[in-house]
């Protein structure tokens, strides 16, 4: 139902991850017996949670370990670590700059071109290590490194950027990327997003893609929404996207995932998300926070080195624990951010649902009050009450 926000406009509600609540049915569940495994193309996953490809998340190091995990990390092929052989002494100088000088050194440090040898060279470590070799680009960078990231071997392309449509107009002078022919020329897997909503989506699982990525602007390190006003809050813009996916499949015998892209912290998020449709997710911050993720307790967007207009900002999350303690447990905080893996089996084990599948079935209410409750439990909390 729209609602008329005037006279010329009218708008549909739409609904964020806190503002729903997902209802227990009619059975429980050993958590020991919900089945978390997914499929990328060819590749089985246990845990369905992908790292972000942002510098300050994954480097090779991180993507052999989330792969040894059962979980997978994507390295950003036009970030810290294709520009320099060493990207320690960068990282260092990111995550030692004040907040006013911020901008300025990513322009600068992001200035430094990419080189195809090192896009190579990470590719080959990953796999040399035992990990998927899961990397990223922009639709430019796909253009322009496509060729040498098929010859280095990866085994799943993400073509990701703010929004990504099959329908782009250009300068006549600039040759917009034939997403359908990409993906046909590849020969791995190719995910593509980001978007937000039916039509899109369906667009692109019709182009090709192995998965669709789903979320424009929700993550803790971009300022899309704040800066260009653009996206759909998550619970909203999943359930539409994975109403594609459903169609398509009813349609053509082709089961393409949807993976839900920014804005989760916690495994409430993350079983929420996947209780809207999701197959999967992926998250920054979360993975941020662990002791061996290159940013050293800082965490930034892609978009935020762009000459032209900056959509990202560097925030400070913290080491809260390694990495296994974030993924897969036991857990050494109460919050929600650690055992990620632990929360979605639990939860599944409390709605009854055997594996992702029916956990995407489970019945879903509309909960603003708990925006409420949450802020007074936050609030006690702060000051030393409890619950």
């Amino acid at each position: 139902m729209d609602i008329q926000i005037g006279r010329g406009k009218t708008a549909r509600r739409a609904y964020g991850i806190d503002e729903i609540a997902l209802v227990p049915g009619q059975r429980t569940l050993d958590p020991n017996l919900a089945d978390t495994r997914w499929r990328l193309g060819s590749i089985e996953r246990e845990i369905p949670i992908i790292a972000s490809a942002m510098d300050g998340v994954i480097d090779v190091r991180m993507a052999v370990i989330l792969s040894e995990m059962g979980a997978l990390g994507v390295l950003n092929l036009e970030g810290i670590q294709t520009r320099y052989a060493d990207p320690n002494p960068i990282l260092e100088r990111i995550t030692s700059v004040g907040k006013s000088e911020f901008v300025n050194l990513m322009q600068e440090l992001y200035a430094e071109p990419i080189k195809p040898e090192l896009i190579s060279q990470r590719i080959q470590e990953i796999k040399d290590q035992g990990g998927i070799a899961a990397v990223s680009a922009t639709p430019a960078g796909a253009m322009k490194y496509g060729e040498i990231v098929a010859s280095a071997g990866a085994d799943l392309f993400f073509i990701q950027a703010t929004v990504v449509s099959t329908a782009h107009l250009s300068p006549e002078s600039v040759t917009p990327l034939d997403l359908a022919q990409f993906c046909q020329d590849m020969p791995m897997p190719v995910v593509l997003g980001n978007c937000v909503t039916y039509e899109v989506a369906l667009n692109l699982m019709k182009a090709g893609a192995a998965a669709v990525l789903v979320g424009i602007g929700p993550g803790a390190a971009c300022t899309s929404r704040g800066v260009l006003g653009v996206g759909v809050p998550q619970a909203t813009a999943v359930a539409d996207c994975a109403a594609a996916r459903d169609d398509y499949h009813q349609e053509t015998g082709n089961y393409v995932p949807v993976i839900a892209d920014g804005g989760l912290i916690t495994g409430g998020d993350i079983c929420k998300c996947i209780a809207c449709g999701a197959d999967a997710v992926m998250i920054g911050s979360p993975l941020a926070r662990a002791k061996e993720a290159p940013g050293g307790g800082f965490h930034w967007g892609m978009a935020t080195p762009s000459p032209v207009l900056p959509r990202g900002t560097r925030i400070q999350v913290g080491s809260t624990g390694t990495l296994q303690e974030i993924l897969i447990g036991p857990a050494q905080l109460d919050d929600g951010t650690h055992n990620l893996l632990g929360a979605l089996k639990t939860s599944m084990g409390t709605l009854g649902a055997k594996n992702l599948k029916e956990m995407q079935q489970v019945e879903v209410v509309i909960a603003p009050s708990l925006l409420t409750e949450g802020k007074v439990y936050q609030k006690a909390q702060q000051l030393g009450m409890g619950k």
